[in-house]
């Protein structure tokens, strides 16, 4: 295929060459109904760029098959044999593929250390979840992606399950050995579905991981607008293989989706893939050696660590690491990852991804530039100097990880659709979970409806949201009580 071509954007070009009158939605017709003060913030190529899918872009019928070349040519630039567009974001095509594997009370294998989107696709779909525990590093209080011995324990105890789940990059950047996964998941011919949100540049160098279709995968999910050039709520899933039906899998996004697509996710998507295919490698090479020197160089400031390979990257621990995740440690601040990153926002304007209780993290993308990492670099090594006025950091209850697994004791759906009752959260510890509780970002559950909440949890996230913790899908976000399942 001419992977030179752009079809979205180029039927896009010839809408507005051909000046159609539009009687259709959206509303504000090309902008024209906008009002100004929008257009001022917005631009009005927003508006211009904002038409009808089908019966705009394309006719009724869609008869010239635009959406369809541009996945097909995002699946030939990738590998995969089909490729479905999502303006819904990931969050949305992984659950279209759980639904695509599993059904009501079918088992699926998934890695606890899934995003709260795949939680939702339980609850939703009321499929059974049979956890996978991840790696756990006691000593930096992190989890890497579930190994495939693992995968295979679960699997050979259960061999009804449908299929399995892992989580690969984390938004730590940590890879699972996808391939091992995969290997594992086809003994038993069952396909493997990969949650690789943070993974949408994989495919495009070698240096980098390797991405989920070239290690075998049957799903892979990416959330285009993460790591790539797409707009916020682009995402891609592809499929290969014959273990989950292209037709199903298109239906359950479908059933799921919207019926109103945005074009400009489809076109931001479309001229991704095609910058990729054409300036990819280049990009990239680029890219990875600012990273390199980036890590360096915030490793010499003091107090800052940046994790590499070597703290990441063992047996028991993750198979590899994508380095434009720069994940900084600063405990040597004597702080937390929370008031770091509000002092770098508020005095510095610059914006970082997860703030936990240790670490910060800056994403790095083909978009950085020595002037947006010059920028970084300025704000933390005035951070450092300034540490000692963000001490004493709050302190966090951090769990051992065997207590941060939580007994699953009802079904998620059953749960969080169940009879409830919000309780203080001091007698919460006993009770069954009915909401998620997310410390946000990177957006993992520390509990989920229908596991059974223990003291060490409660303690963490109460501990943890008094010390500047989000936990944003909480029905009280302060965290002063929880909802729990009525139990007989």
């Amino acid at each position: 295929m001419d992977q030179s071509q752009a079809p979205v954007l180029e039927a896009l070009a010839a809408y507005h060459a051909n000046g159609h009158a539009v009687f259709t939605p959206p509303g504000h017709k090309q902008g024209r109904g906008a009002d100004e003060r929008v257009v001022r913030v917005l631009g009005a190529d927003v508006f211009r760029a904002d038409v009808l899918a089908t019966g705009g872009l394309d006719d009724r019928l869609s008869t010239r098959g635009i959406l369809e070349h541009a996945q097909a040519l995002m699946a030939e630039a990738v590998g995969a044999e089909h490729t479905f567009f999502s303006t819904c974001g990931s969050s949305l095509s992984v659950k279209a593929a759980m639904l695509a594997v599993a059904g009501p009370h079918e088992q699926l294998a998934v890695g606890r250390d899934a995003h709260k989107s795949v939680v939702a696709g339980l609850i939703l779909a009321g499929i059974r979840p049979l956890w996978v525990d991840p790696q756990w590093d006691p000593d930096l209080h992190l989890a890497h992606p579930p190994s495939a011995d693992a995968f295979a324990r679960v699997l050979a105890e259960h061999p009804e399950a449908r299929g399995a789940l892992v989580t690969s990059p984390t938004p730590y950047g940590t890879c699972a050995a996808l391939k091992a996964v995969a290997e594992v998941c086809h003994a038993h011919d069952r396909p493997l579905i990969v949650d690789e949100a943070w993974g949408a540049h994989l495919p495009f160098h070698p240096d980098l991981p390797t991405w989920a279709m070239d290690a075998g995968a049957d799903v892979c999910v990416t959330s285009v607008h993460k790591m790539g050039s797409g707009l916020e709520q682009s995402s891609v899933f592809h499929l290969q293989g014959r273990r989950v039906d292209p037709a199903v899998l298109k239906q359950c996004e479908d059933l799921l989706g919207t019926t109103s697509p945005s074009v400009l996710v489809h076109a931001a998507l479309d001229g991704w893939r095609r910058q990729m295919v054409q300036h990819g490698r280049a990009l990239y090479d680029r890219t990875l050696a600012l990273a390199g020197d980036v890590r360096r160089r915030i490793e010499e400031l003091d107090g800052l660590h940046v994790h590499s390979r070597d703290d990441f990257c063992a047996p028991h621990r993750a198979f590899d690491l994508d380095p434009l995740q720069v994940i900084i440690d600063v405990t040597g601040l004597g702080s937390t990852g929370y008031r770091a990153g509000d002092w770098l926002r508020s005095h510095h304007q610059v914006d970082l991804h997860v703030c936990d209780h240790r670490r910060i993290s800056a994403q790095l993308t083909h978009a950085d530039t020595p002037a947006t990492t010059a920028r970084l670099l300025a704000a933390l090594e005035e951070l450092t100097d300034v540490a000692d006025r963000l001490r004493p950091g709050p302190a966090v209850d951090v769990p051992d990880p065997r207590d941060l697994r939580l007994e699953q004791v009802m079904l998620p759906r059953d749960a969080f659709f169940g009879a409830t009752e919000q309780v203080p959260i001091g007698k919460a510890s006993g009770r069954i979970a009915a909401e998620m509780l997310t410390p946000y970002p990177p957006g993992i559950p520390a509990a989920l409806p229908g596991e059974r909440l223990n003291d060490a949890v409660v303690a963490y996230l109460h501990s943890g949201v008094q010390a500047g913790m989000l936990v944003p899908d909480a029905a009280d976000t302060a965290l002063e009580s929880v909802r729990v399942a009525v139990e007989d």
